[in-house]
């Protein structure tokens, strides 16, 4: 025999920690971050977000503050100046023979790059960087 629960929103067993019925069942992003990568490199916000660590120029690293179940996750975001610049991209791992790596579930390593139009692309610090992490 089927049953049914109808809720709106669900607590944990001390009543503290609650979370509303429509987050379980549209999803939730696992990890995100608002951040600074041009000179001083820091976050302005985050959710499961422990460090961001500067490799060099354009090239970070995002370590979670509670791992993820696998590394079977999507990674999404934006990189900008806050000029009129607008040709800069985020990537994911390994970035024209770069010192990326494969994701994994305590976090990954990203790049943002700049296109001026040509063939190549170069590493470039970026002043707002989003990535974010769905699964």
């Amino acid at each position: 025999m089927a049953s049914e629960l109808r809720v709106n929103t669900l607590k944990d067993a001390s009543g503290n920690n609650s979370v509303a019925t429509s987050t379980i069942a549209e999803g939730t992003a696992k990890a995100w971050v608002n951040m600074n990568g041009d000179n001083t490199v820091a976050i302005r916000t985050s959710s499961n977000t422990s460090s961001i660590t500067d490799n060099g120029t354009g090239d970070y690293s995002m370590t979670f503050t509670s791992s993820l179940t696998d590394a079977n996750y999507v990674v999404s975001g934006c990189a900008m100046f806050k000029q009129n610049i607008n040709a800069h991209m985020l990537c994911l791992g390994d970035y024209n023979g770069g010192n990326g790596t494969t994701p994994a579930t305590t976090g990954f390593r990203f790049r943002t790059v700049y296109n001026n139009g040509g063939s190549t692309d170069a590493p470039q610090d970026t002043q707002i960087i989003t990535p974010m992490v769905t699964r």
